[in-house]
């Protein structure tokens, strides 16, 4: 398996992950305020990861110089990503905050390209760039189920670019698994503080189960995030985060009943393609 194809599943994982992470969240924001989310998110996530890290032995903080500064910057990046991708998916679908976000490829590649000086072919850019246009057939600008919260989800785009472009720029000594830990931490954190601008509300059996939930899908999102953008090329990885796309227009579907039109399920069908497009090349320029 090349470090392109792992880095295309390792995507793939982390984006379903996020998406699952994003329909509890969602559920549970109906009865429960978004930052006591986030806080009690944050405490169960860094007690498993803590514990999970620690029975492999891999649980150090010891972080080189040069990288805590990139390793805070990732973590500050994170945090106003829940702020807000996390506000915005409350107040809209699921498909069209997860349409949004599915600008990423574009804009973590053309930052690969400027910063890493990563080679991005035509046929990887026409592949993007494809997938982008199936992406506006669902987006399909104007119409109904968009609002003011929109802008807050582009907001996101950027900032979740930073984050991946900051990892991809740490030394091969930072411990990844430490940099979950530190990520869980500080968001929970930044959310125990927001909290207590807020009322709380209480909580039944429902609402726990959507919680825990919410821990096991964000930390699968975590790590996996963390380890694709230290395998293979971003350009390559990039367009799989369309699966976050495809799984949200699903589970809108199964969960909230928000049923997609004839433009989105085209739209959905191109991005499949230029996803199974890219891994296909990969595979052949592997092969020689």
């Amino acid at each position: 398996m090349t470090p392109n194809l792992k880095g295309a599943l390792l995507m793939m994982g982390s984006m379903t992950a996020f998406t699952l992470n994003d329909v509890f969240v969602k559920l549970l924001a109906e009865t429960v305020p978004l930052f006591q989310i986030v806080f009690l998110r944050g405490i169960l996530t860094t007690l498993f990861l803590t514990v999970t890290v620690a029975v492999f032995g891999k649980l150090t903080f010891r972080i080189p110089k040069g990288d805590r500064w990139k390793v805070a910057l990732r973590t500050g990046f994170e945090m106003l990503t829940v702020v807000t991708f996390l506000t915005a998916l409350v107040n809209m679908q699921i498909a069209n905050a997860a349409a949004i976000l599915a600008a990423l490829p574009l804009v973590v590649t053309f930052g690969a390209a400027i910063l890493f000086r990563e080679p991005v072919g035509w046929r990887r850019w026409t592949a993007i760039l494809i997938g982008a246009f199936g992406v506006l057939l669902i987006v399909q600008p104007g119409m109904a189920g968009f609002n003011s919260y929109s802008l807050l989800a582009l907001i996101a785009v950027v900032l979740v670019a930073g984050r991946d472009l900051t990892t991809r720029a740490f030394s091969n000594d930072v411990p990844l698994m430490s940099v979950a830990v530190i990520t869980a931490a500080g968001v929970g954190a930044f959310g125990g503080v927001m909290s207590t601008t807020i009322e709380w509300a209480p909580m039944g059996a429902a609402e726990v189960a959507y919680l825990l939930a919410c821990a096991i899908t964000i930390i699968g999102g975590y790590v996996l995030s963390i380890f694709v953008m230290r395998v293979g090329d971003v350009s390559v990885t990039s367009p799989f985060r369309y699966t976050a796309l495809v799984v949200a227009l699903i589970l809108g579907v199964v969960v909230f009943s928000e049923f997609p039109n004839a433009l989105a399920l085209t739209g959905s069908a191109i991005v499949v393609a230029t996803g199974v497009f890219t891994l296909i090349r990969e595979r052949r320029v592997a092969r020689g």
